[in-house]
């Protein structure tokens, strides 16, 4: 397996990724220090494919400088009121998309029940990935999750001072085992860096966004559009509920994968400890966290529905990607990060484009 650049240290910005279009184009030119007039036009982003590369990627851009942030670019960007005014543009078009694509959902109870059914062993790419993946299918499942794992639990904790009472205790209580319990090295971010310095890749924050399409980006999106707004609080313990319910059967699974094509113990460690601790918190989740909340502001039930509905389309699309891709002999990354890979190096759209 080969790491195509050394490990960074922790405290490392990433760089900013590449454009993938005109208006992420615009958007990381105001980053780096270009003036107002650089910013995209309102028409330009109404143009933009919600789900697309150019506009999910302005999006992730817009949303790094309220966590880790970008090498070079100065923290008094985070309110940068151009583009917190460019943010909102593009936010209004994704979300706009999810409320018209989730338009006819069931109500939370049933969404919720929903969560619990699956077929005996599993749908989706984890189950793939146990059946019959290959340990470059894995490694690249493990690089298009870092975008959001390596910040784990981060934009969920947005949510916690806009909760009340026993949704609060519960949420917090939630977040003290992701981060570890006090206890640095099992952080759960920190835990799927080992997994990823175990698979030979570079564990460094923000080190395959560019690598990583905007069905990923889109997955990553949703966590930070519903953890920085107070009015989407509901959708965000929504969203958090289907985490905690799907997590542990998946996690399971990817857990054997890694072990059937030899992983070491690092990379089923990540896994092993969301089968343990997820199985606890799927029911703190429904019954204090979406419970309290909705005993203390039962209206915000359509927006609970809304957040597990947006999820689960987002996680199908990425997962309709992965298998579709993999199927094909294909990777599933934009440009794969490493050599055992695929037959095929490119995305099977780009394939599709060559030949028009």
């Amino acid at each position: 397996m080969t790491v195509l650049v050394a490990p960074a240290t922790a405290a490392t910005r990433p760089p900013v990724p590449e454009a993938r279009g005109d208006v992420s184009s615009a958007v990381r030119a105001r980053l780096l220090g270009g003036g107002a007039d650089v910013l995209p036009s309102a028409a330009s982003i109404a143009r933009g494919d919600p789900y697309g590369e150019d506009l999910q990627l302005a999006l992730h851009l817009c949303y790094e400088p309220h966590y880790q942030g970008f090498e070079g670019v100065p923290d008094t960007v985070e309110w940068d009121a151009g583009l917190l005014g460019v943010r909102a543009l593009v936010e209004h078009r994704f979300e706009s998309a999810l409320r018209h694509d989730c338009r006819v959902r069931p109500g939370v109870a049933d969404a919720l029940d929903e969560l619990l059914v699956e077929p005996v062993g599993g749908t989706g790419p984890s189950a793939y990935l146990l059946a019959e993946g290959e340990l470059w299918q894995l490694r690249e499942h493990v690089v298009l999750r870092s975008v959001s794992q390596l910040r784990e639990t981060d934009p969920q904790l947005w949510v916690i001072p806009r909760l009340r009472g026993r949704a609060k205790a519960a949420m917090t209580a939630i977040a003290y085992d992701e981060y570890g319990c006090g206890r640095a090295e099992r952080v759960h971010a920190g835990l799927y860096a080992d997994l990823m310095t175990d698979l030979g890749l570079d564990p460094a924050y923000g080190r395959y966004v560019d690598a990583v399409g905007a069905e990923m980006l889109a997955v990553s999106n949703l966590m930070s559009l519903l953890g920085l707004h107070r009015r989407l609080r509901g959708a965000l313990v929504g969203h958090f509920a289907v985490l905690e319910t799907t997590s542990p059967p998946a996690a399971s699974r990817l857990s054997a994968a890694l072990r059937r094509v030899g992983a070491g113990p690092a990379a089923q460690l990540y896994y092993d400890e969301h089968v343990e601790a997820d199985a606890v918190h799927e029911q703190v989740v429904r019954r204090d966290v979406v419970g309290g909340l909705l005993d203390d502001e039962p209206d915000l039930a359509p927006d609970v529905s809304f957040g597990i509905a947006a999820t689960r389309h987002l996680e199908d699309r990425l997962g309709d990607h992965l298998l579709g891709a993999w199927s094909r002999g294909h990777s599933a990354l934009r440009t794969p990060s490493h050599d055992d890979g695929p037959p095929h190096r490119g995305r099977p759209e780009d394939d599709d484009r060559s030949g028009s």
